[in-house]
C-alpha cells in the first residue's frame, strides 16, 4: 500500500543543501532576467554555485536549472530556450552537445516499488556532438552516447548508442549519423 506520510517524511536533502537550493532560487532572477547574449555572466552564475562549466557555452536565460552543482556542460556546448536541467542527480553535458529548446534531462524520479517510492537521484550522461532535439524528454539513468541525435519530442528511458538516431514514444531507433 501506497505511504505517501512516509514519503514526505523522509530526508532527502542535508542542510546544506537545502541552503544551496534556497541561494540559487534568490540568485536565479539575475540568471533569467540577464539579456540573452551575456553568455558568460550566465556561465559565471553557474560557476558560483558549483557547476562545471566549459569554454564558449551558450545558455539562454529562460533555461531552468535546479541544483547547478550537480551539472558539467563541455566546451562549445549550447542550451536552448525553456530546457529543463533538472539535476537531482548529476547531468553531464559533453563537448559541442546542442539542446534544443523545449527539452528536459530529468536526473530524478521515485522508485514506485517501495511503498514509500524514495526520491532516487540517477546520473545523466550525454556524449559529445549530441543533439537533443526541441521538446525531447530524457529520463534519470540514461546515458546517450557521442554523436546520437535524439528527435524532436522523444521520450528517451534507456541508453542510445554511439550515432543512433532516435525518434517517437519510447525512443527507438530509426538511423544512423552519416559519418558513423
Amino acid at each position: 500500500m501506497l505511504d505517501i506520510d512516509a514519503n514526505r517524511s523522509e530526508v532527502k536533502w542535508t542542510k546544506r543543501e537545502l541552503l544551496g537550493r534556497a541561494l540559487w532560487a534568490a540568485f536565479q532572477p539575475l540568471f533569467l532576467f540577464s539579456p540573452r547574449p551575456l553568455w558568460a555572466w550566465r556561465r559565471m552564475l553557474l560557476r558560483a554555485f558549483g557547476a562545471s562549466v566549459g569554454n564558449k557555452v551558450h545558455i539562454y536565460p529562460t533555461v531552468r536549472i535546479k541544483i547547478p552543482w550537480n551539472l558539467s556542460i563541455g566546451d562549445g556546448a549550447a542550451v536552448g530556450d525553456r530546457a529543463i536541467l533538472y539535476a537531482l542527480g548529476p547531468i553531464r553535458i559533453g563537448r559541442k552537445v546542442t539542446i534544443s529548446q523545449g527539452a528536459h534531462l530529468c536526473g530524478g524520479s521515485h522508485d514506485y516499488r517501495l511503498p514509500d517510492m524514495p526520491l532516487l537521484k540517477l546520473p545523466i550522461e550525454i556524449g559529445d556532438e549530441v543533439w537533443v532535439c526541441a521538446d525531447a524528454f530524457v529520463g534519470p539513468g540514461v546515458t546517450i552516447a557521442q554523436r546520437a541525435i535524439v528527435g524532436a519530442r522523444a521520450v528517451v528511458m534507456k541508453d542510445i548508442a554511439v550515432s543512433s538516431i532516435v525518434a517517437g514514444n519510447p525512443a527507438v531507433p530509426i538511423g544512423k549519423r552519416a559519418g558513423a
